[in-house]
């Protein structure tokens, strides 16, 4: 599968070796392949290799695996490998791979393991001596970084967000000062929801992007303060596709020395009930609201 320069000058084609290629069966091991996450022209030559030369592929859902396999026309044994069958599938892919036969995992697109199930097989093979060699390529996470305009020069992926409203805001106050750009998963009909919390937790003018259908013919970006993007998607209703939500790093708050906190307590605390006031002052000092509702309590019995 080896590529060929056009010799003809000025030239804007490329040349991939027609026909059928043979790649040579994989060593023994457990192979984390990249498949696109849309179009299924990114998928690498070496994940090609990869999937052709493997003897077994682990996939999330075969159904969708297939639809890669049959673009590119390469058959091969496929089991089932996701949340409901994680620890037994582990256990019987182990043992394959330790009779010395090779494994290719991948999830639905993209990389494996990032928010998808894989952890359990690889910490198990690694327990059992088995190689463990990454094949590269596809991320939703860094493609939306890249689309969002956010500062990229530190990010922190945090996952999918709790459906509940109330942990939801929890998590998100536990990331709000983080120093780079915080990217989530999202479904799109929580998305609205997700973006109201973030706007009322993490700053309704903080930056954001809400990247989806990336890499697919509708993809987009949506760019704008939380407060924006809430208001929009609130009534627009959900939208269609995968969705990435991107947030910009939270400013950096002076530190307040102990007389200024008890004073930004009291005066919230004159103003609305205790727990509120330490939520409030929380959230404009990036400390830890039980900690500012035992001073505020404190503070209160002294007074």
């Amino acid at each position: 599968m080896s590529a060929q320069k056009d010799e003809k000058p000025g030239s804007s084609s490329f040349h991939i070796a027609a026909g059928k290629s043979a790649p040579a069966p994989l060593a023994p091991g457990l192979y984390l392949v990249a498949t696109p996450i849309g179009n299924l022209s990114d998928i690498t030559i070496r994940a090609l290799e990869a999937l052709a030369g493997a003897d077994i592929l682990a996939c999330e859902d075969t159904r969708t695996t297939r639809i890669l396999l049959d673009r590119y026309a390469i058959n091969r044994r496929m089991i089932a490998y996701h949340d409901h069958n994680e620890s037994s599938a582990a256990v019987k892919l182990v043992a394959e791979m330790q009779a010395g036969k090779s494994v290719a995992l991948v999830s639905d697109a993209g990389t494996p393991l990032v928010s998808d199930p894989g952890y359990r097989l690889v910490r198990a093979a690694i327990d059992a001596g088995i190689a463990i060699v990454p094949v590269p390529g596809p991320s939703a996470v860094l493609t939306a970084l890249q689309m969002s305009g956010l500062p990229s020069d530190s990010f922190c992926f945090a996952g999918f967000l709790p459906v509940k409203s109330g942990q939801r805001k929890s998590r998100l106050m536990a990331l709000s000062q983080l120093p780079g750009t915080v990217l989530f998963f999202e479904s799109p009909r929580r998305l609205a929801n997700s973006l109201t919390d973030m706007a009322e937790t993490l700053g309704a003018g903080r930056q954001a992007a809400v990247c989806r259908e990336m890499t697919k013919k509708f993809e987009e970006a949506r760019r704008g303060t939380l407060s924006d993007l809430a208001a929009h998607y609130s009534t627009s209703g959900p939208p269609k596709g995968e969705i990435v939500i991107a947030v910009a790093p939270g400013a950096v708050r002076p530190a307040l020395d102990g007389e200024a906190l008890d004073a930004l307590l009291m005066e919230l605390v004159s103003a609305m009930p205790a727990g509120k006031a330490a939520a409030e002052a929380a959230r404009q000092t990036g400390l830890a609201k039980p900690d500012l509702y035992r001073r505020l309590i404190d503070l209160k019995k002294d007074r």
